[in-house]
């Protein structure tokens, strides 16, 4: 065996698969019994781990799986050879000939993509799953929900093609409560104008984990993309999460390194960006951007050392971030930091660690980088 996997850990990230299992079955339980699970495990499932999300979705029972792009599929078949999985980015036409062997359904917004999609499913002679995009505002990917039906025609008559799914993206449902109700409008009008389309056999989905609470039940709507929220994490304040009680998957550990004392006007780390007001006690970090710790948080954030809030002082650097913890006395080399957790009875939310980063949680999940090993508990627990 070598001698890094007996090191001890610096610096690392803890996945709480009990938790997930819990929040799923919780987030399940809100939903009308008719909607669809969609687990969304695009960019290694938020940076949680792909192959170990997926495992322990599909255990609680996920319908089915959206992920980016076609290496994240491939990835995801090898978890779950037979699930659907949803492919929600634009195929490359590099790409198109793999699409048969690894049995995907691929997100179609053009007229082009169509003609693509029915040669490759000629060519192997298997039929090929497409879900029709409409685009009602957020101008990104999608057929322009005025020109819906045209495209919807071409999929209709395209040899080889079948018509899975029809959906949308809400582009500020968190924030925009009208324009959201505006793009649903779009959306629902569009369906209509296609001739002969029967919603009953499809998955027809567009609402994610930011606009989950505004979900019309009665409609032809009878799936949700999830994201975030499985992972415990509100996109904002009075979703749905707070009535099923969702827990936090994630967290984001670190050691301290060294400690130190050093005297009233030092200047802490590059370009003096921190100038000490008193004599000082401080902790050195094993972790820095180079492990995910945003540098925009220098003398922003806090974490959490024997259950008490300590300040960031001077500028986050690539391996290290220092602390103050001269009210802590007892803090030495060795101990653990939690920058993303609970330790005691406080808790650094990811919310909290985000805004100290000038970004959003989706970000910072992802930002967490490839030195951190990720831990999984896998404890039930219930």
């Amino acid at each position: 065996m070598s001698v890094t996997a007996n090191l001890p850990l610096r610096c690392w990230a803890e996945i709480d698969l009990a938790a997930l299992e819990r929040n799923l079955r919780g987030i399940r339980a809100a939903l009308p019994g008719q909607i669809r699970y969609v687990a969304v495990v695009k960019a290694d499932a938020y940076g949680h781990g792909l192959p170990q999300i997926a495992a322990r979705l599909m255990h609680a029972g996920a319908d089915l799986f959206a992920v980016a792009n076609l290496a994240e599929a491939a990835s995801l078949r090898e978890v779950g050879p037979d699930w659907p999985i949803l492919i929600l980015s634009p195929i490359l036409p590099q790409e198109d000939r793999y699409l048969a062997e690894l049995n995907v359904a691929v997100t179609v917004s053009s007229a082009e993509e169509v003609a693509r999609f029915s040669s490759v499913a000629r060519d192997s002679r298997r039929p090929l799953n497409v879900h029709l995009k409409i685009d009602t505002g957020m101008g990104r990917l999608g057929v322009w929900h005025e020109q819906a039906e045209a495209v919807y025609q071409l999929i209709h008559d395209a040899a080889g093609l079948r018509l899975a799914g029809v959906f949308t993206h809400f582009s500020s449902p968190d924030d925009d409560p009208e324009f959201t109700a505006l793009q649903r409008r779009r959306f629902l009008l569009a369906l209509a104008r296609c001739p002969g389309l029967d919603t009953a056999d499809l998955l027809v989905h567009a609402d994610n984990s930011a606009g989950i609470e505004t979900l019309e039940i009665g409609g032809p709507f009878n799936a949700v993309r999830v994201g975030l929220l499985q992972f415990g994490i509100l996109p904002r304040p009075g979703t749905l999460l707070e009535s099923v009680h969702a827990e936090p998957v994630f967290s984001f550990r670190t050691r301290v390194g060294l400690v130190k004392n050093l005297p009233r006007g030092t200047g802490i780390s590059y370009g003096r960006t921190h100038i000490l007001a008193r004599d000082s006690r401080v902790a050195i970090l094993a972790a820095g951007y180079g492990d995910g710790i945003p540098r925009s948080a220098s003398n922003r954030a806090q974490v959490l050392l024997h259950g008490q809030r300590c300040p960031v002082i001077g500028r986050v650097t690539m391996d290290q971030t220092i602390v103050d913890v001269t009210d802590l006395p007892a803090v030495a080399a060795g101990d653990e930091a939690v920058l993303v957790g609970r330790q005691h009875d406080d808790e650094i939310g990811i919310t909290e660690f985000s805004r100290w980063g000038d970004t959003i949680p989706w970000e910072t999940l992802c930002s967490v980088t490839k030195r951190v090993p990720r831990l999984y508990r896998t404890q039930l627990g219930l």
